[in-house]
C-alpha cells in the first residue's frame, strides 16, 4: 500500500500498553490506585519491575492485546462511517460505476494514478468484473501522492463526463496501467485526447465546481474512514488495506453475496 506520511506513535502505544499491564498486576483503576500511600505505590513499583526484568514476554503480551484492542474499535467504527455515509460511499455525484449498476454487492476502490500498488490491483479488478457478475464497481479517485496525482484526479474526473462505462474504462486502464514514469495532467490529457475527447470541454470540465466537489467529497470520506493510502477497498462494511489480490477480493465479495459480511462466520 502507498501512504501519505503520518507519524505512528510508538511510544505513545508502548506506554498505553504498560499501563494496562500495570492495572492488570495491581488488579486497580486510577480511583483505587489513588489510595495507596507513596511508600506503597514504591513498593508495587519495584515489585512489577522486577516482574517485568524476569518476564518481559508479558509486556509483549500486553501489546498484542492492545494491537488488537485498537484493531476491533477501528473496524467498529469504520463500520459506522460506512452505514452513515452509504449514499456517497457506494456511488455518490462524480464517482465512477462501473460492473452491475444493480448489483447485489458493490466494490468500491480508493485509488491514486501514481500508486504503484494500484496498477498492480488493476487486473485484480478486471478479472472481478469479468467473474461477479452481481458485483458493482465504484471508483473514487484518492489523489495522495503528490501534486501530479491532484492534476491526474481533475482531468479524470472531467473525462467522466465523456466517457461513459466501458469507455471510461479503457481511460481508466490507460493512465493507470499504461504509464511509465510519473503521472500528471499531461499524460491524463494525452490520453483523454488519444481517446477523442473534446479537449476545449474537458478543460472546462477540469475547472468546474462539481469535479472539485467530487474529489474534495472522496477525501473528507477517506480521513472518516481513516484510509491512510492506496489501494484501499471497502466491500460490505469492511475495509480492505493494500493490494491484496484477486483471491482475496473475491472471497470477500462472495462472502457479502453468501451472508451479508465481508467474513461470513
Amino acid at each position: 500500500m502507498e501512504a501519505r506520511s503520518r507519524p505512528i506513535p510508538a511510544i505513545r502505544s508502548a506506554l498505553a500498553g504498560l499501563g494496562l499491564l500495570v492495572a492488570g498486576v495491581l488488579g486497580t483503576g486510577p480511583a483505587a490506585a489513588a489510595e495507596f500511600t507513596p511508600a506503597q505505590k514504591a513498593e508495587m513499583g519495584g515489585v512489577i519491575r522486577d516482574y517485568l526484568l524476569q518476564n518481559p514476554e508479558v509486556l509483549q503480551d500486553a501489546m498484542a492485546e492492545l494491537e488488537r484492542r485498537q484493531k476491533s474499535q477501528e473496524e467498529a467504527k469504520r463500520s459506522q462511517v460506512v452505514d452513515g455515509n452509504a449514499g456517497q460511499l457506494f456511488g455518490g455525484p462524480g464517482d465512477v460505476v462501473l460492473g452491475n449498476p444493480k448489483g447485489k454487492v458493490t466494490l468500491v476502490e480508493f485509488f491514486d494514478y501514481n500508486c504503484g500498488y494500484c496498477k498492480r490491483s488493476l487486473d485484480d479488478i478486471a478479472k472481478l468484473m469479468k467473474t461477479e457478475p452481481d458485483m458493482k464497481l465504484v471508483l473514487k479517485d484518492f489523489p495522495v501522492l503528490g501534486p501530479g496525482s491532484v492534476e491526474a484526479a481533475y482531468v479524470a474526473g472531467a473525462a467522466r463526463n465523456q466517457f461513459k462505462g466501458e469507455q471510461f474504462w479503457q481511460f481508466h486502464q490507460k493512465l493507470l496501467g499504461g504509464q511509465h514514469g510519473p503521472v500528471g495532467k499531461a499524460q491524463a490529457l494525452a490520453v483523454a485526447k488519444d481517446m477523442g475527447a473534446n479537449m476545449d470541454q474537458l478543460a472546462k470540465d477540469a475547472a468546474s465546481p462539481e469535479v472539485k466537489s467530487s474529489i474534495q467529497g472522496t477525501m473528507q470520506l477517506a480521513d472518516a474512514l481513516a484510509l491512510t493510502g492506496t489501494p484501499s477497498f471497502v466491500v460490505g462494511h469492511d475495509v480492505v488495506v493494500g493490494a491484496v489480490g484477486y483471491d482475496e477480493l473475491k472471497s470477500r465479495v462472495d462472502s457479502v453475496l453468501k451472508c451479508g459480511k465481508a467474513v461470513c462466520s
